[in-house]
């Protein structure tokens, strides 16, 4: 254990006060000891280091010393500055005309003023700081200065003070004997305190009892005068069924002298006098409406008519006041219900004009949902026997461009061509127009990969964007959307092509973009533009912005059939433009939440052989001679053996005959004595197997789609294009060739 001769727990004077009479010592034992031997000198240096280290001390503890005396000086000035500051803060209180005090977050009274407890003489001596605030409500509500009569208001008046201590902000008046009143006002401060402010409001109340007494004189003249005023009988009576009030009108409608009609007048008795003049209805007896004047408990409004002997309907309505008393209406209804019954005698006749005119409106309807349905299949009639020679021609046309001609021709032969996919083009706008107002178009909905879609159309309009410099560009997708496969490629086909048709320069930009369960097809450009003022207007049919646009360039069918494919199949189609910076067309379609990874068809494999050199033979049964001329010239210009009949039964007849089996078959649909294609190509395969085969058609329903699907035939329509009809060839001609 450290032994030291100080005590840690004596004051620095004390301490130093020690050192000081040990070192005293330890000098008078040096000066007594005349031995000089080690052990006295060994002392004295021990006594000198100490004499050292009392000196270091006392050092350190005068500046301690210095320390706490300025602290203490410092203390003494803020001590002299908060008493000084808390004597302003009481002056200040004291100068407010209002009763103040403070409560702090605990809820304990920090300071008042005197005339906190002005206007409660008895609770001045209760005030203290330290004080609880249910002490303060306890002292308040048993205060003799306060209005309340009984013991049970105290209670209730306590119970009501301290539930308005917990809001935020709290102003109420409280009611003193001698008919005074003070407003008391309670404020949260931002440490969670309450102040709380006192005002004398006596003479604004009793300012404010004066002119509602007036204003209550004024409105009692003016309900005088408006009861007067008004068309209707009205009778008020109190709680005990006596008359308190009524007007003029009432007599009359009743044909009671107005003597009849006196202040505390009995309800009963009135009734009895004017019981004989009034005729009640089954419904509603005389005995009833006493019942309901004299009910103990609340009663519901009451309202019925009644005839008066004059021949009078009068309308009668009694409705209770919140004190018990009730009000008696009565109104002349007679010339209403005459007019009502002349306006029932106007409806049966009008009823009978409008069943005659709804009779002729359902014929008139009828014809013409005929005539529509009559048009639509004389517009598919007409498009198929115009696709028929269109087709033909298209046909021979191709042929002459696979001959070596001049320039010339070769540009003639080329406008003729445009020219024939012109008419194609509006003849398929036409053809789609009419189905979709007619609803006859197939729009079943499956699932549709857009990617597909998109890929294809890619490869469709890339030259023709890339012939007039623009940068076309087509995302790629995985989406797969819920949708009318035709239709939603018809839709893209027309927005793509309106944009390449009116960009001049820059670039159009197709992509998908997902949000949740949907997905929003989105056909960017760069043209022109479109004004607000005509953007409504592009959907309808042969409507176009550009009118100096030739024949070729579009007849404004497109966003036509844009806007109907996407109204019946519930896609939303918007639009965003602004002139001169580009327009964007947005179809927004349900997301299909089935598998998205559907298998995608493997490229073609790259043939060995031209087609010109394959000698391939092909089939070809078609009823029209003049489009079975014009394939088998095309076809010939490929140097293909064509085996051209009419019909199935001769193409039967042929190849039985010659024994050849051919490497591709074109059969046309539609052939004679009701014979199609489907049953052609299904007696053919039985025979000689499973041989390449197109129906080619200008029908072009979903339900000839799905046939042809489902014996994995493929439909080609009519007018039939050569690049397509030879890129089909080309599948046809064997890998080993050559």
């Amino acid at each position: 254990m450290v032994h030291t001769l100080l005590d840690p727990a004596d004051s620095l004077e004390r301490q130093h006060e020690k050192l000081l009479q040990i070192t005293d010592a330890l000098m008078r034992r040096v000066e007594q000891v005349t031995n000089d031997s080690g052990a006295a000198y060994a002392q004295f240096e021990r006594a000198a280091l100490l004499e050292g280290q009392v000196r270091q001390r006392t050092q350190d503890l005068e500046r301690v010393l210095d320390l706490l005396n300025e602290s203490n000086a410092r203390l003494a000035e803020a001590n002299r500055a908060t008493e000084a500051a808390r004597s302003d803060l009481t002056a200040a209180i004291e100068a407010v005309e209002e009763g103040f005090a403070l409560f702090s977050p605990d809820n304990l009274l920090v300071l008042y003023n005197l005339r906190f407890s002005m206007h409660l003489g008895d609770l001045k001596e209760q005030l203290f700081p330290g004080m609880s605030f249910a002490e303060y409500v306890d002292a308040v509500s048993s205060s003799t200065s306060i209005d309340l009569r009984s013991a049970e208001e105290r209670i209730a008046w306590r119970k009501m003070r301290l539930e308005r201590h917990k809001d935020e902000h709290a102003i109420f008046n409280v009611k003193l004997v001698g008919n005074r009143w003070v407003q008391v006002s309670a404020h949260r401060t931002p440490d969670g305190g309450t102040v709380i402010l006192q005002t004398d409001v006596t003479d604004i109340m009793r300012l404010e009892r004066q002119a509602r007494d007036k204003l209550m004189d004024q409105q009692a003249i003016m309900i005088r005068a408006t009861l007067d005023h008004l068309n209707q009988g009205v009778g008020i009576f109190d709680k005990d069924t006596h008359l308190v009030g009524w007007n003029h009108r009432i007599g009359q409608l009743l044909a009671l002298p107005a003597s009849q009609f006196r202040f505390g007048a009995h309800f009963d008795t009135l009734f009895d006098r004017m019981q004989d003049r009034l005729i009640f209805p089954k419904t509603m007896p005389r005995e009833a409406v006493l019942d309901w004047v004299n009910a103990p408990k609340k009663r519901r409004a009451l309202s019925f008519e009644l005839k008066h002997k004059s021949g009078a309907i009068l309308d009668f309505f009694a409705q209770e006041m919140p004190d018990r008393g009730f009000v008696v209406s009565l109104t002349d209804i007679t010339a209403e219900r005459e007019a009502a019954k002349r306006l029932f005698e106007a409806n049966a006749l009008l009823e009978e004009r409008v069943a005659a005119r709804t009779l002729e409106l359902e014929h008139a309807l009828s014809a013409a949902e005929r005539a529509n349905a009559s048009k639509s299949r004389f517009v598919a009639a007409a498009s198929h026997d115009l696709l028929q020679p269109l087709s033909a021609a298209k046909l021979y046309v191709a042929s002459l461009a696979e001959t070596d001609r001049d320039p010339i021709e070769q540009d003639t032969v080329r406008k003729a061509f445009g020219a024939l996919e012109s008419v194609e083009n509006i003849i398929e706008a036409l053809l789609d127009i009419s189905k979709l107002d007619a609803g006859t178009a197939g729009l079943e909905q499956t699932a549709v990969p857009l990617g597909r879609v998109l890929a294809r159309l890619r490869d469709e309009f890339a030259p023709h964007a890339q012939m007039k410099g623009l940068d076309f560009r087509v995302v790629g997708t995985s989406a797969m959307v819920y949708s009318n496969p035709l239709f939603i490629s018809r839709i893209l086909q027309n927005l793509i092509a309106n944009a390449i048709r009116y960009t001049q320069s820059g670039r159009v930009l197709v992509g998908v973009r997902r949000n949740g369960g949907s997905v929003r097809l989105e056909v960017w450009d760069t043209g022109p533009g479109i004004a607000e003022e005509h953007q409504s207007a592009i959907f309808q049919e042969f409507h176009r912005l550009d009118t100096s646009a030739s024949a070729p360039e579009g007849l404004g069918l497109g966003l036509a059939i844009v806007e109907r494919a996407c109204t019946r199949l519930g896609h939303q189609l918007s639009l965003w433009s602004v002139p001169g910076q580009g327009t964007g067309f947005f179809v927004n379609m349900q997301r299909f939440e089935g598998d998205n990874a559907l298998p995608v068809a493997a490229p073609t494999p790259r043939r060995e052989r031209k087609l010109t050199e394959s000698g391939l033979i092909v089939l070809l049964v078609e009823n029209d001679a003049e489009v079975r001329r014009a394939i088998s010239l095309l076809l010939g210009k490929w140097n293909a053996a064509v085996l051209d009949v009419h019909s199935g039964d001769e193409a039967m007849e042929l190849l039985d005959e010659i024994q050849i089996k051919p490497d591709a078959m074109l059969i046309d649909y539609q052939l004679d004595n009701g014979e199609n294609g489907l049953n052609v190509v299904a007696r053919l395969r039985q025979t000689y197997g499973d041989i390449p085969a197109r129906i080619i058609s200008a029908n072009r329903s979903s339900e000839l789609r799905q046939s042809c699907a489902e014996m994995k035939v493929e439909l080609m329509a009519k007018p039939l294009d050569a690049r397509h009809l030879e890129a089909f060839l080309a599948t046809t001609v064997p890998v080993d060739l050559g």
